[in-house]
């Protein structure tokens, strides 16, 4: 059997944090390596646990949960965590910024246990974890925001597949949507997501979704 994912719990209200570890710690495949109430507690845990998996408040004292992302997971980090944010709708003008300080995907406070443990293991995966009809919502409200001002070229180093699949990806649609879209299998799909990363130099869907919307790829 495989070693179960280790996950770190930081959340500043006991009740949640209770509730989240009682979740985790009751899978056999996961297991909770520590839990804290501050990002900075979340840092310097995640330094000395090494866990696989950081499921992350936002709004938190010493250290909020984007700047702890951001060392955890941001670019530049020697040895980055994978990060999984939780929030609420009436947060969702941070999320953006989140994902951009390097977290891995984010779930909603409200979603059902079963949503949070397939994210948990989907993160630790290596995979991205985006809901579509939030990623619309929340990074295509801050399009305007983020894209590069007008008459800013666009050096993008993908073929026009590439570019047609990122523009699908950054639209919320997963691989099996993507490839039915484009009539064409899921490996094929697997097989342009992994050149379109490489080229980019993108750590995943996450990253690529962002990528999109800042080269005004996406509207």
């Amino acid at each position: 059997m495989s070693a179960p994912v280790r996950v770190l719990v930081c959340d500043d209200q006991m009740l949640i944090r209770t509730g989240l570890v009682t979740i985790i710690d009751a899978q056999p495949d996961l297991e909770v390596a520590g839990e804290c109430g501050d990002g900075q507690t979340a840092v310097d845990l995640a330094g000395q646990l090494r866990p696989d998996v950081v499921v992350m408040d936002i709004r938190m004292p010493v250290l909020d949960g984007i700047e702890a992302t951001r060392l955890l997971a941001g670019s530049g980090v020697p040895r980055p965590v994978k990060v999984l944010v939780v929030t609420t709708f009436n947060l969702d003008q941070y999320v953006y910024e989140a994902l951009r300080a390097g977290a891995s995907g984010f779930l909603l406070k409200d979603a059902p246990p079963d949503r949070l443990l397939h994210g948990i293991r989907t993160v630790a995966a290596g995979a991205a974890l985006l809901d579509p009809e939030v990623t619309r919502q929340l990074v295509g409200k801050y399009a305007a925001r983020i894209r590069p001002a007008e008459g800013t070229p666009h050096d993008v180093p993908l073929t026009p597949r590439e570019l047609q699949v990122l523009r699908l990806i950054a639209d919320g649609l997963s691989n099996s949507e993507i490839a039915a879209a484009l009539v064409i299998s899921q490996e094929t799909v697997k097989t342009f997501v992994s050149r379109i990363l490489t080229k980019l130099q993108l750590r995943d869907r996450v990253q690529a979704v962002v990528y999109a919307y800042r080269q005004g790829l996406v509207t």
